[in-house]
């Protein structure tokens, strides 16, 4: 989870200026090439939730590392806006989509109970190590060039993901005779008991939409945060490397924020997750829009990465628990074709409202009313998650043995 930093915004935002100077494009051609990239590699992600759905976690993330390497070592020889694109269709797709969906299924796949701990201490983990990738790229670039950082990038891939995923991975504990949340063998070894829903009928429950407006919302306007950010602290008078420096205080706020959050939802149930997300959002943004010393853009730095953290959380534990793991590549893919699709038109509506307002600062805080309406909605109407009970009542078995 944390090498797919490479195909992340995080980690794209420091080759920005890079692309710019050394490519002579307009950053408003790049964004919008990053806009297409993205576009375009999310339309794969539901067809590769239904593979992993059928090949299982090992192979699948074997062969995607794979491709991610090469995509990413592709990125060195850009020429122009035609290749620069067509590189961020394949990293985006590969890293930000694929990657990141076949690693979070492998958690998901293994817990039930205790699943929202489970997933926030890798949230945890993954989001203190990605947040290295940006500084460390920036590094890099600085050392020997923003080419050869591609080229090194590829390689930690290849050499960390690739035996990660061969040898490290298990697609569910029943390929190995366990149970979900490593309870005693029940007699049946070889058998979990599973249940979930088809994803042509999730696909038409409010449910649905209420965790997928939520999650595309924060998708889509954290990506504008970090993919603007050198140019959003830049309007308060700090350097590229300080504002790449600030990345770092997003692991704190995701450290804290990670944990609290799987705890309270295994501890009081799901059912207002969307709404915390959007709530968290919005003060985000207003905090975005108006910090500018030292002290209050480390602050926002660590609320980003409490929002980001928590949400991340919150995205990954609902989706098994409302609708079950049956299906869980098909759903995900699903949701991450919308998350994509939302990431991928941050950075340009931020392009876009920051010639209205004229900075980014105005452009952070008039954002902010989206998810603010979105919270007061989802409070108003609060999601009624179906889970296992309501399966017989949709006419779909409760539960299913699978081998």
């Amino acid at each position: 989870m944390a090498l797919t930093g490479p195909g992340q915004t995080i980690g794209v935002s420091v080759f920005i200026d890079h692309f710019a100077a050394d490519l002579d494009l307009e950053k408003s051609w790049i964004t919008a090439g990053y806009l297409v990239g993205t576009l375009s590699g999310s339309l794969a992600l539901p067809t590769v939730g239904r593979l992993v759905d059928r090949f299982g976690v090992r192979r699948s993330m074997t062969l995607i590392a794979a491709l991610f390497s090469l995509a990413l070592a592709a990125m060195s020889g850009v020429q122009g806006i035609v290749s620069l694109t067509a590189g961020f269709v394949f990293i985006r797709m590969l890293g930000q989509g694929s990657l990141s969906l076949v690693s979070m299924m492998s958690i998901q796949l293994w817990f039930e109970r205790r699943r929202g701990t489970a997933i926030s201490i890798a949230v945890t983990v993954s989001a203190g190590l990605m947040a290295l990738v940006p500084v460390g790229l920036n590094t890099v670039i600085e050392e020997i060039g923003w080419r050869e950082a591609w080229l090194i990038a590829a390689g930690v891939v290849a050499t960390l993901v690739l035996p990660i995923a061969w040898f490290g991975m298990i697609d569910r504990p029943s390929t190995v005779g366990q149970r979900v949340d490593g309870l005693p063998p029940s007699g049946d070894e070889g058998q979990d008991t599973v249940w979930g829903f088809e994803r042509h009928e999730v696909i038409r429950r409010y449910d649905f939409w209420v965790l997928a407006s939520s999650s595309a919302s924060v998708s889509m306007l954290i990506t504008g945060l970090n993919f603007h950010q050198v140019a959003l602290l830049g309007e308060s008078g700090f350097s590229s490397g300080e504002a790449a420096a600030f990345f770092l205080p997003q692991v704190i706020g995701s450290t804290i924020a990670s944990p609290l959050t799987g705890y309270a939802l295994d501890r009081f149930g799901t059912r207002f997750g969307p709404p915390v997300q959007a709530g968290l959002l919005a003060v985000t943004l207003v905090v975005a829009g108006t910090a500018s010393s030292t002290p209050t853009v480390i602050g926002y730095a660590v609320l980003l990465g409490v929002t980001g953290g928590a949400s991340r959380s919150i995205s990954s534990t609902l989706t098994p628990a409302w609708f079950g793991v049956r299906n869980l590549g098909a759903i995900q893919g699903s949701l991450s074709f919308v998350g994509v699709m939302a990431s991928a038109a941050g950075p340009f509506a931020f392009s876009l409202t920051e010639l209205a307002t004229g900075g980014y600062r105005p452009t952070a805080s008039l954002w902010a009313v989206i998810p603010a309406a979105m919270c007061v909605a989802f409070a108003l109407r609060a999601p009624h998650p179906p889970g296992p009970a309501r399966a017989a009542e949709l006419s779909l078995p409760p539960s299913e043995s699978i081998q």
